[in-house]
């Protein structure tokens, strides 16, 4: 592979820059919706934006924030080739892991980001599909089961390691890269944990939340 440091360079700004991109805000702007930090959870991400009531638009969103972590990875693996399988494993563990970075800490919005669940599954499917599979299978049952999506989310990132692991014994890489977005996602939904343990988290098909609490007006992304 020609050239290592400036492909790791590309790899991990590009993948951060593509995490960056708020697909949320710019869904609800263009649609002329709002923001959605200033309804509900004031999260960027999927489930918060069908508070707005606007399906289509949390549709969006959760491919967009998937979308990006898979582009991520897929142009790792174009960008690695010819390269050692250990090397493009980490590259590509590299590139998935910038852009959840990036979707939690966008530059684009003075690094306040999501909760990174989406942007975890895209990047996990396309990194190692057999377990971003086992993954989306728990949080599915989970939302079935308990009807709360951050249960089923926190859930999903606690048994994604051990999937990779004990499962499909994947590489190193991937097991860590597991281990990182899960400890990261657990840290973004400590509030949603509190809540959850006082039975008072909101369930799927709640309905719209009420606005969040008054905030200086955010800038635009």
């Amino acid at each position: 592979m020609p050239n290592e440091s400036l492909v790791i360079a590309a790899i991990m700004v590009g993948g951060y820059l593509l995490g960056s991109t708020p697909f949320g805000v710019i869904s609800m702007r263009l649609a002329g919706a709002g923001d959605p930090r200033s309804i509900g959870s004031g999260n960027i991400g999927a489930t918060n934006v069908l508070r707005s009531g606007r399906k289509d638009l949390a549709l969006l969103t959760l491919l967009g924030d998937g979308g990006k972590g898979a582009l991520a990875v897929l142009a790792a693996v174009l960008l690695t080739r010819g390269a050692p399988d250990a090397t493009r494993q980490t590259l590509v563990a590299l590139a998935a892991g910038s852009a959840f970075l990036g979707h939690l800490f966008p530059v684009f919005l003075k690094f306040r980001g999501g909760k990174g669940v989406s942007t975890f599954f895209g990047t996990l499917l396309a990194a190692a599909f057999p377990v971003g599979v086992a993954a989306a299978a728990t949080w599915i049952l989970m939302a079935v089961l308990f009807r709360i999506s951050s249960l089923a989310s926190l859930t999903a990132a606690a048994l994604a390691p051990l999937f990779a692991l004990f499962v499909f014994h994947s590489p190193h890489a991937i097991v860590t890269l597991t281990l990182f977005m899960g400890a990261l996602i657990f840290v973004h939904h400590q509030e949603n944990l509190r809540r959850i343990l006082k039975g008072e988290e909101p369930r799927i098909g709640g309905g719209k939340s009420p606005a969040a609490p008054p905030e200086p007006p955010p800038e635009a992304p």
